[in-house]
This record gives structure tokens, sequence and C-alpha cells, in this order.
């Protein structure tokens, strides 16, 4: 992806265009290149080796994800009603729950503390990460906050013949506000104007939350630093996140290069998409829009699968350092 940043640079957004690459790309690449406001978000390694659906579940359904390393179970959380029995509000999804946490993350571990407010400062960052926080997208922004909140998670590692278990949930307490109806995202978790089946919360929108003490410490022991620019610039695409996330997590420490065939990418991005070639297809679209947030980057596309080369981290370690003690 050297290349569309070089032209980028050389030549300008316009003169780029005339050449084999997808518009998409070049616009997000330019606006990466253009964006002059410096910052770093932090997630917890484990959400960078598995990560949540892209597009809305049942209700009641949980989510499994499982990959070489980490099998991931999110299960949803339940609301009781002024009457009748409690009801499912469904598992986080898409590009919207995939900021709040990246949000949650970052203000727990630049303040050391457990304790985050939500409301205006949340609609603040948002709409520092390019989402206006207004109309549909707030709506969406509360019920993805609300199933945050609610749901458990459960990360089963195992690797070099250990294994291990974190159950937890990632919030012990919250403080809620007003109503909403919220929209969602299609299958290819890229934001939607229109779910066509949106329902209706009754506890609304979080004021403050206070994660929980087991997240909070595996989140202090394994944070991975991520551009602000970068998660501006694919803000709507929660595959490209994803893999901007693995790559942000994986490319660093490699000594070597390292060879991932396409069935264990299905595994880990293919929620959702059935077929091996339709994944393949998605993915490498969603990989390029990665790319063009992380120049730096080296990963070269074959039959088999990607080919992963050490490569210099989205943040460097000065950097991240220096976010950290703010």
């Amino acid at each position: 992806m050297g290349t569309v940043h070089d032209l980028l640079v050389q030549k300008g957004r316009q003169q780029t265009l005339l050449f084999d690459f997808d518009r998409r790309v070049v616009d997000v690449a330019a606006n990466f290149l253009a964006d002059e406001e410096a910052g770093t978000a932090f997630l917890f390694s484990g959400w960078a080796q598995a990560a949540l659906p892209h597009k809305r579940l049942p209700d009641d359904a949980p989510w499994q994800l499982r990959t070489e390393r980490v099998t991931l179970l999110v299960e949803p959380g339940r609301r009781t009603m002024p009457s009748g029995p409690p009801v499912s509000v469904g598992v986080p999804y898409g590009s919207r729950a995939r900021l709040i946490m990246l949000y949650l993350q970052s203000e727990a571990l630049k303040t050391n503390s457990r304790s985050v407010e939500l409301g205006k400062s949340l609609r603040d960052w948002l709409g520092k990460m390019g989402i206006t926080p207004g109309g549909k997208s707030i709506q969406s922004i509360r019920e993805q906050a609300e199933r945050i909140t609610r749901c458990r998670i459960s990360f089963h590692l195992h690797s070099a013949g250990k294994e291990g278990l974190i159950q937890q949930h990632i919030v012990d307490t919250a403080m809620f506000g007003e109503t909403s109806v919220y929209p969602g995202e299609d299958s290819a978790g890229n934001e939607s104007e229109d779910s066509g089946g949106a329902t209706r919360n009754t506890s609304g929108f979080l004021e403050t939350v206070r994660l929980s003490e087991t997240f909070f410490e595996q989140l202090k022991r394994h944070p991975v630093p991520v551009d602000d620019a970068a998660i501006r610039a694919i803000n709507r695409h929660s595959m490209a996140l994803d893999i901007y996330c693995w790559l942000a997590y994986r490319l660093h420490v490699l000594s070597t290069d390292r060879e991932i065939t396409w069935k264990a990418l299905h595994a880990q991005f293919g929620g959702g998409v059935t077929r091996l070639d339709h994944f393949r297809t998605v993915f490498v679209e969603n990989l390029n829009l990665a790319l063009a947030v992380y120049p730096d980057a080296k990963v070269e596309v074959g039959g088999r699968g990607l080919t992963l080369q050490p490569s210099r981290p989205p943040i460097s370690p000065k950097v991240k350092a220096a976010a950290l003690s703010r």
C-alpha cells in the first residue's frame, strides 16, 4: 500500500484517482494523511485476536468466535421490565460498538481509573472520531452502550499447549438515562442508516460506567495502541477496524515472515460470510482500507492467504508511553 500513499504525497488525490486504485482506498488514505489531529487509543489485546459480530444477531443469541489462539464467547445481558419476564438486549455489534469499546478502554488507561464518564464525554470523543453525535447516530450509540454494559464475555486462551480462561463483565456498574430507537449495520460491517428492524430500548443511554476489575487489569497488562486518525478514517467499516487492530497487534512483534491461511482468516474475520470465496473478496476490500491507514504495514496477499512481514507499529513506543503518562 506504500504506492497509494506515495502517489497522494507526490500528485494529490485527483491525480491518484487516475491510477488503478479503489476510490474508497484513495479517499481513506488521503483523509488519513491529511489528518493533523494526533491522538492514541487503546484496546485489550484479546479484542485484536477475536472481535464482536459485524451485524445484528437475534437478541437472545450468544456470539462465539474460534481462532487459533482464542475462543471468544459473548453472552447477551437482560433488562428487567415493569411487568413480565426480563428481556435479552442482544450482544454488541458493528462499528459503533467497537468505537465505544475503544473509548472506554482508552479513557480508563489514560486516567488509570475504572470509572469512565459517557454522556457528553462520549459524544465529544465520537465527534472527534468523525461520528456526528445526533439523530440516528446517537440512537445507535445508545443501543450499543447498553449492550456492552449488560453482556458477559469469556476469552478462552489456548497456545503452546497451555490454556486459560478469562470470564468477566466489561462493566460492573452503570447509570442509565433516556429512551430511544436504534438502527443497525449491514452484513459487511458497514454503517447502515436503516436496519429494517429497529427495536425500542426502555433503558436508554448511559451516563457513567465502572469497568470490571478483571477487565481493567487485563487491559492494563495487555494494551494495544492504535492511531486515532486511522480509526477516524475507517470508522464506519467494522471489518476494516478489526483488521487494522489485528495488524497493529501482530506486525511489530514478528521476527520473520508469517503466513496466515484463508481458512484461519475466515475463522477470525468471516462471521456472517459463509462461502470462502465470498469472504476472500470482502476481506481483501477491508484489508485494503486497513492498509490505507497503516502505511508502514507490510502485508502480501497470495493464493493461500496472507504473508505478514515485520513492520513498525502504528504508534511508536515513545508516543504510547506519553499517552499513558498524561
